[in-house]
């Protein structure tokens, strides 16, 4: 998030007051608690240091993720957000499938929607537990590069969405993917230009550090 400390509650506050459709979190699994950053690493985001999944969830909690914001957890966010908008969960580190399938259907009890949440991932294998273990759930199979084989990868995977960087995106790539009735997700559009061409392109979804950029030009 461009505004505010990334993937913290206060830079989900700040997307959804600019008109976004969805927000982006990162979640690890430490000690069975899915908490919410970035990295493997503590010192980029954090005043801490040290591996992610070789701290304690305490230690972890008591650190400064940027204008004194805790490193939020999955149900912080999703309290947050409360509906408002679409919640796509990255799963990094490993271990972090079963827990997130087990809290969204919590949370689709209380009355949320399968609609309200996207899990994605560059791990293939946790994401294929996603759905293993929930066929309802949405996937977005996040690829490197352009692998020749990227479109039996995401039917494999049962995937709703290819999810590709920007420098690969093109009007085939968005062509052969909805040809197999997929969406296609890219990431990361910062540039005014690079927004208005993937617009132009019909891609069906961007990550942005800058939401109001693509919010202002987002078809009405």
């Amino acid at each position: 998030m461009g505004h505010e400390p990334e993937n913290t509650l206060l830079s989900i506050k700040k997307a959804i007051s600019l008109g976004v459709d969805a927000v982006e979190i990162d979640v690890y699994n430490v000690e069975n608690n899915l908490v919410v950053i970035h990295d493997r690493s503590l010192s980029r985001t954090t005043n801490g240091t040290g591996y992610i999944e070789k701290c304690s969830f305490a230690y972890l909690r008591s650190l400064d993720a940027g204008k004194g914001e805790k490193i939020p957890t999955l149900p912080e966010v999703l309290e947050t957000v409360n509906r408002q908008v679409i919640v796509n969960i990255e799963l990094k580190g490993s271990n972090t499938a079963s827990l997130v399938v087990s809290l969204i259907q919590k949370y689709i009890e209380q009355g949320w929607s399968y609609q309200d949440f996207v899990v994605s991932s560059f791990n293939h294998y946790e994401l294929n537990r996603i759905k293993i273990a929930d066929s309802k759930i949405k996937i977005g199979a996040l690829i490197y590069g352009l692998p020749w084989n990227y479109l039996k990868t995401a039917r494999q995977l049962q995937a709703d969405i290819v999810i590709s960087s920007l420098d690969f995106v093109n009007a085939k790539l968005v062509a052969s993917v909805h040809q197999q009735n997929l969406s296609v997700w890219v990431y990361t559009v910062n540039n005014p230009n690079d927004i208005s061409q993937m617009r132009a392109l019909q891609v069906d979804g961007i990550f942005t550090n800058y939401p109001e950029r693509a919010v202002s030009i987002k078809p009405k």
